[in-house]
Order: C-alpha cells, then sequence, then structure tokens
C-alpha cells in the first residue's frame, strides 16, 4: 500500500499514540490507482461483485443510473476517489457494524477524539442536513485534511462530470453528478 509521505507520517505519530492508549490501528487500503478503483467499480456495475447485499446488480437493477446510484453508496468511480489522492485511509474493517461495538467502538471512539490532533478528519459521517449527499457512513474512512482540503478545493475549481469516463458505466456520471454530490458531498471538517 502507498500514501504520501505526509500523510503517512501523520499516521505513524497517530497510530504510536492509539498503541499507546491500547488501540490498534490498521491500515486496510490505502492509495488506489485509476485502474485499481476500474476493477472495484467494473466487478459491481458488471455483477461480478455483492452490492449492499445484491448478488448481481447487473441483473436485479437494469436502469444504469440506478445501478450507479446503488454501487456510489459505498465505491467510488474511478477517477473520483479520494484514495486517488494518496491522503485517505481505510482502517480496522469495511463495515460501521464493528465500530458500533467491542473494541470497533473503542477505536472509533478514539478516532473522532484524536485523529483531528494528527490533521485526519472522517469525510463520510452520517448522512443530515449538513450533510445530506455523498456516499454514505464510513467510519472506517479517514482523509489527510492538510493536503486533501486543497485537494477538494482544485476539484470544485477545475473538474467536471463530463471528464469520467474509460470504464463500464461511466456515462451516468453527467446524469447524477459525481462532483457536486460525491466529490463534494463530504463532511464540513473535511473542507
Amino acid at each position: 500500500m502507498y500514501m504520501q509521505k505526509l500523510p503517512y507520517d501523520a499516521f505513524r505519530a497517530m497510530h504510536a499514540a492509539a498503541k499507546q492508549d491500547g488501540i490498534t490501528l490498521k491500515i486496510l487500503s490505502a492509495s488506489r490507482s485509476f485502474y485499481h478503483q476500474k476493477s472495484i467499480w467494473e466487478a459491481k456495475w458488471n455483477g461480478k461483485r455483492k452490492v449492499g447485499g445484491i448478488r448481481n446488480i447487473k441483473r436485479t437493477i437494469k436502469d444504469p443510473t440506478k445501478r450507479a446510484r446503488k454501487i456510489l453508496e459505498y465505491s467510488s468511480m474511478p477517477g473520483s476517489s479520494r484514495h486517488h489522492w494518496g491522503t485517505d485511509i481505510d482502517l480496522n474493517a469495511f463495515n460501521n457494524s464493528y465500530f458500533s461495538k467491542g473494541q470497533g467502538k473503542k477505536v472509533y471512539s478514539w478516532l473522532v477524539r484524536n485523529a483531528p490532533r494528527y490533521g485526519f478528519c472522517q469525510p463520510y459521517t452520517r448522512k443530515d442536513a449538513s450533510r445530506p449527499t455523498g456516499y454514505n457512513e464510513e467510519k472506517w474512512h479517514w482523509s489527510f485534511k492538510p493536503l486533501a482540503a486543497s485537494y477538494t478545493k482544485q476539484a470544485q475549481l477545475r473538474l467536471n462530470d463530463n471528464i469520467f469516463n474509460g470504464f463500464d458505466g461511466s456515462k451516468t456520471a453527467t446524469r447524477i453528478g459525481i462532483i457536486n454530490r460525491y466529490v463534494l458531498g463530504i463532511h464540513a471538517n473535511c473542507y
């Protein structure tokens, strides 16, 4: 796994502090190339990988826009993932239920209290009036704000939905509004 040096150094410091408090932080995913994200997206798009408990989404959701929206509950279109930036990490588990009890709850509580001191924020919090769009809550996903905030601003200024192509389902990007609804659909603490 790869990350930019500054966020990795911050993670190492955070990891050491967590360890002193009896908390283990393990990076499960960090930087992803366009092609890595494409393989995740297309496996879901083409029904080879489960999506939200649905075995074959290609067979069960025929409408391309509805199918893309279902995948977008937790997975980014290639080219729109914060993981492309080398600033974002997934920690310990890929499901929110892990973080709701036992050791997972201790880990999440520690991160909420301490991660900001190391520059990390949780971009995908619970959806509410302050964050009505974007991916569903991901308690495992943490972003290194000192770099990612400037990348978010650049995405807002320079990107548009027409740039997404080269993968199955890319034509839905303009109908859905990937930049405004997903790339920018993050918690205010990450701006």
